[in-house]
């Protein structure tokens, strides 16, 4: 079976849109200092309340996981807690955890399985409708639906199926629950694996073993690449790392839609997979520690802090990111 990384070389080798400007990875990861690898991760915000067990939280990390993904529209969707307004990710966060507090049993895969509309649309309430809602609604009872057929009901079983290996368990989210987490493109006759949802999963749980927050068997880390989504190859612009073709940059720029599929909007993926694989290896040189998934996320904690000639990121309606 061919890795992510083996299977975008394809891509990074036949780009027309999209290139990777080495000198300015280079210069971006001189000013790389260990201050950037603090709080990298999310374990305090992917804690759904209190006193659940190990195996609800691994259940949220699923749940989150399956529909975390499109967000952006005009107006943005926002929910509104405790008087602070979230969108995006942190938004997902706040609305799903905010549901199971409110008794909404989001951590139980028969609850899912039968979820109703006005149930998603009360747990996902904000300024306006998220966008791809009927997506997510379909997406989270068809995950509750293959738990119960293949898993007695229990997400942790996943884990054990994958006796606690990061890839075989990259593979069976892939393979048992294709239409949730098999993220692949096809770009001119060639599989392109990207996997953004399935490996960030990983990386959440990862996340919360390394503090502590559960106890599972779980090996690999270091074989997870970037999370190919919009907010990291926006920030790897910033960088001037990612360039774009001006028939490229001028769709960004004036947002119009880069279509699911096409070669703009796969060699963007691509390419932010492979830049964030060799900011790795550079960064090891200095850091032996580092790995792909920490340097993601560098990109990805940057691009929430925002600077008036900041450019906007790519706009593509799909479930994958």
């Amino acid at each position: 079976m061919l890795s992510v990384l083996e299977s975008i070389q394809p891509v990074i080798k036949n780009s027309k849109f999209v290139s990777i400007n080495e000198l300015a990875m280079r210069d971006f990861c001189n000013q790389v200092t260990e201050a950037d690898f603090a709080n990298l991760g999310f374990a305090l915000e992917l804690q759904p309340g209190e006193g659940l067990s190990q195996g609800q939280q691994i259940a949220y990390i699923f749940v989150i996981s399956a529909i975390n993904f499109c967000y952006w529209s005009e107006p943005k969707w926002t929910i509104e807690d405790q008087g602070k307004f979230y969108d995006g990710f942190f938004g997902l966060l706040k609305a799903t955890k905010r549901a199971i507090k409110d008794g909404f049993n989001l951590l139980d895969a028969n609850y899912l399985k039968n979820l109703t509309k006005e149930d998603l649309a009360e747990i996902l309430k904000g300024n306006v409708e998220i966008p791809l809602f009927d997506e997510r609604l379909e997406i989270l009872k068809k995950l509750g639906e293959i738990i119960i057929e293949k898993y007695n009901g229990s997400f942790s079983e996943v884990i054990i199926k994958s006796d606690g290996d990061a890839l075989k368990l990259l593979e069976i989210l892939a393979s048992d629950f294709p239409e949730i987490f098999n993220d692949v493109a096809n770009y001119h006759g060639q599989e392109v694996k990207l996997f953004k949802r399935a490996q960030i999963l990983i990386a959440h749980l990862f996340d919360l073993k390394e503090n502590k927050i559960i106890d599972i068997d779980l090996t690999g880390y270091d074989d997870l690449t970037a999370c190919a989504e919009y907010k990291v190859p926006q920030s790897l612009r910033k960088f001037k790392i990612l360039e774009y073709s001006n028939e490229l940059a001028d769709k960004i720029d004036n947002k119009i839609e880069i279509i699911q599929g096409s070669d703009e909007e796969i060699e963007i993926r691509a390419n932010t997979i492979w830049a964030v694989e060799l900011a790795t290896r550079i960064l090891k040189e200095k850091f032996p520690e580092i790995n792909a998934t920490m340097v993601d996320h560098i990109f990805w904690f940057k691009g929430q802090k925002k600077s008036p000639d900041d450019k906007p990121y790519h706009r593509t309606k799909t479930i994958w990111y």
